[in-house]
């Protein structure tokens, strides 16, 4: 302010020029310093809104069933042939009975299963807090070494953690929730099970069992609940758990 000098017109239109000037460097400094805020912000958020879609993706595959059978089968392909093969001997591998058809076509779906719920725990492991990472590592072990997963465990862990991000009340613990297992496929292959026996019948499971393989996990992926967080992540936000 001691440099302003307004004793005459000749010193009042420079000093006004060179406030004009400080003024217009400072508006620039402050838009470009709020520029790149709000882009760190924005990519900040969609980094969040796509990690949530991936849990929440995973949630709907490991924990959409409520009833049946909810442990994930770890049979594969060659262990399924080589129990086959004594059966195919024994009746000269001309004709697949019934009973073949049923045991392929349950295999086939227990088989989708097994892919759908592998591909979650992937993603899990990869965008998933320490506890939703232990749980699914110990899982993804238990179906390398061919021991029958049960996935209610991480279901609640994700669940609780899909609700606190989103800002929901937590479930109340007087509450009692059926274990939740992996969303079994829709339907296709249980009417290839209907055919009539020989190839024909064996054609028919094939075509129906087949045609539910496309549909194990479509219905998870349309996921819009993540659009909707706030600007910032606080300081206290779950997603640093």
């Amino acid at each position: 302010m001691r440099n302003l000098d307004f004793s005459s017109w000749q010193a009042v239109i420079p000093t006004l020029l060179g406030l004009v000037v400080v003024t217009f460097m400072m508006v620039g400094i402050r838009l470009l310093v709020m520029e790149r805020v709000q882009q760190r912000r924005q990519r900040e958020n969609r980094q969040i809104n796509e990690r949530l879609r991936t849990l929440i993706a995973a949630y709907k595959t490991l924990g959409g069933s409520f009833t049946g059978d909810l442990a994930v089968d770890p049979t594969h392909l060659r262990e399924f042939l080589s129990q086959r093969a004594p059966t195919e001997s024994a009746g000269g591998g001309a004709t697949e009975t019934g009973e073949d058809i049923s045991s392929s076509v349950s295999f086939d779906r227990s088989r989708r299963i097994r892919d759908a719920v592998e591909a979650a725990l992937s993603d899990v492991i990869l965008l998933g807090n320490e506890e939703q990472v232990r749980l699914a590592a110990r899982a993804a072990t238990d179906l390398a070494a061919g021991r029958p997963v049960h996935t209610d465990a991480l279901v609640v862990s994700l669940r609780n953690f899909i609700r606190k991000v989103l800002d929901l009340e937590p479930v109340p613990t007087e509450l009692a929730i059926p274990k939740q297992g992996p969303t079994r496929p829709g339907g296709g292959g249980s009417g290839g099970g209907k055919g009539k026996g020989g190839a024909d019948g064996g054609d028919r499971a094939g075509k129906g069992a087949g045609t539910g393989g496309g549909g194990v996990v479509g219905g998870g992926m349309a996921v819009g609940m993540g659009g909707g967080l706030a600007e910032g992540e606080p300081e206290s936000s779950p997603w640093r758990g």
